[in-house]
Formats: structure tokens, C-alpha cells, sequence
């Protein structure tokens, strides 16, 4: 019969990530990048296909994102359709991607 011997051998543990980043200085949490990204420019992928492009101003612990000054890009059967918003509130669990400093996707 195999026995689980992980609590007597240490070495089979793997490393927990912590919020300590000062052991590390090169460690940095996702949560801690988003916020260095408020105030940046910011292009988003979501779920949907569509990708916005706006500047951070604030999110929570769920990743849903306030942005503003935001451009919108969906493509449609009759081609790329882009909307202008002044605010938009994203519901995190919709977007698949994030790229800081992202200026929107090619071809605008």
C-alpha cells in the first residue's frame, strides 16, 4: 500500500505564493499589477470578442474594472463597429485578457 509521505519529506512541497513580495522583490501578484495600471491606458479582450480600450480608474477584488475616455471595437458582419464611451463599468468575470499601456487592436 503508497503512503503520503509529502508532511515528512518537505522537499515535495511546492512554494506558496504570499503578499510578502519584499522576500522577492521580482514578485508581483496580478491584483498588484492591475493596480499599478490606474491612471494607465488599458486594452481589455473580453468574452465576447469585443476589446475596449480606456483608461483605469479604479477595480475590486473581483477584477470588475471602471474605465473611462473608452473606445469600444466589435467586429460584425458588416465590419468593424466602434463606439465611444465616456465611462464603462466591466464585470470581471468577462474579461479574458489585459494589456497595459495597450493602445487598441491593429487595423483601427
Amino acid at each position: 500500500m503508497a503512503t503520503n509521505n509529502t508532511a515528512a519529506n518537505p522537499s515535495t512541497l511546492l512554494p506558496m505564493a504570499t503578499n510578502n513580495t519584499a522576500a522577492n522583490p521580482s514578485t508581483l501578484l496580478p491584483l498588484e499589477l492591475v493596480d499599478k495600471c490606474i491612471g494607465s491606458r488599458m486594452h481589455m479582450t473580453m468574452k465576447n470578442d469585443r476589446e475596449i480600450v480606456g483608461v483605469l480608474l479604479g477595480f475590486d477584488d473581483f477584477v470588475n474594472m471602471v474605465l473611462e475616455d473608452v473606445t469600444e471595437y466589435e467586429n460584425t458582419p458588416e465590419g468593424r463597429r466602434v463606439t465611444k464611451l465616456d465611462q464603462i463599468l466591466l464585470h470581471g468575470s468577462n474579461i479574458t485578457m489585459m494589456v497595459p499601456g495597450g493602445e487598441g487592436p491593429v487595423g483601427q
